[in-house]
């Protein structure tokens, strides 16, 4: 007899139960309140269990009932999401939207754009890789990754199309109690040399970039940014971060940006795009969530014109522009430098 409960049955349960009466369960469905009665009847024969004490004005649910409703829900929703998957498989939609994301991303806004594709698209399962510079490319390339989320330096391959979403500022910083931080006035790439620099590489960027770019002959390498955030904190070098990550390390006083000479007063810029196969076009899921990428992407530049005013005697480099950064242009960036051009000394023009 179970073999026989129909998904029918469980709605007309879960509505009884929700509704609190079998007559309001019967408007919600749009039938008689004696089909709900005799079909709650004919499910309770079939189970075996009584789900309803009708002894009263109204019915309520018996013990098991409460006990069966959290289950009968999770049917009745895991039905749902099948047969959405079904429609959405059947007009094109992807099995799963596979991303690769630059460690330099910021968090915020890629966690915004993925609770709104929550929503949107709940039976799509979200695949997330993190790599940096131009390890993000290659999932993309060899179709591991639909979508990448990569910085503007090293170039895009040109087996990619790009859409840009935003700009990450870069600054060099360190903590207060290091040497470097007792400097008012730019620092001199010989003095600079003089001090361990804090680099976010992974072995393959190593290996591709060698020591280009890099401002210290004396490095740490460390493959993961948390870790050489933590690292600048506890005083063992300085290093470049993306403005974003340190915002409240400036104003809590934990970092403290430096300054070096020919830096360019606006700061370093890095413009982050989405990329994805231009022979191999973006799915509808994918589609939709580099658009959501945009409107997250544009609401932040908004969020932070607002709050700059309020800023500037808090955060020490709000006396740039924090929202318009120039961007850079006729040179590339080190991997291993986090912003810094390759070439002659880091001059950016």
């Amino acid at each position: 007899m179970l073999d026989g409960v129909s998904l029918d049955q469980l709605r007309t349960f879960i509505a009884a139960a929700e509704e609190g009466s079998f007559s309001a369960a019967g408007r919600q469905l749009r039938r008689a309140q004696s089909v709900v009665s005799q079909t709650l009847a004919n499910l309770e024969g079939q189970i075996g269990v009584k789900l309803f004490d009708r002894s009263g004005r109204v019915p309520i649910l018996t013990d098991q009932g409460e006990a069966l409703l959290s289950l009968a829900r999770a049917v009745a929703s895991e039905v749902d999401l099948f047969k959405a998957r079904a429609k959405g498989l059947a007009g094109g939609l992807e099995t799963e939207l596979t991303l690769v994301v630059d460690a330099m991303f910021p968090v915020a806004v890629l966690a915004s754009a993925v609770a709104a594709f929550q929503v949107q698209f709940p039976a799509i399962p979200l695949r997330l890789y993190v790599e940096m510079w131009e390890a993000v490319a290659d999932p993309v390339l060899d179709r591991r990754c639909a979508i990448g989320l990569m910085g503007s330096m090293p170039p895009v391959p040109p087996q990619l199309n790009r859409e840009r979403l935003l700009t990450v500022r870069a600054i060099k910083v360190v903590s207060p109690q290091h040497p470097l931080a007792t400097s008012r006035t730019p620092i001199p790439m010989s003095v600079l040399a003089e001090h361990i620099q804090l680099v976010h590489a992974d072995l393959s960027s190593v290996w591709r970039t060698g020591r280009l770019g890099l401002l210290s002959p004396r490095v740490w390498r460390l493959c993961d940014l948390a870790a050489k955030h933590h690292f600048l904190r506890a005083g063992f070098g300085f290093g470049i971060m993306p403005l974003h990550m340190v915002e409240a390390d400036l104003a809590s006083g934990a970092l403290v940006e430096i300054l070096v000479e020919d830096d360019p007063p606006e700061g370093h810029a890095i413009a982050m795009s989405a990329v994805y196969l231009a022979d191999s076009p973006i799915g509808p899921a994918g589609r939709w969530f580099i658009d959501r990428l945009k409107e997250k992407a544009a609401l932040r530049v908004t969020l932070n014109s607002l709050e700059s005013a309020d800023s500037i005697d808090v955060v020490p480099i709000a006396s740039r522009n924090p929202v318009q950064p120039r961007v850079m242009n006729g040179s590339s960036l080190d991997a291993t430098s986090h912003g810094m051009p390759v070439g002659a000394r880091h001059n950016v023009r």
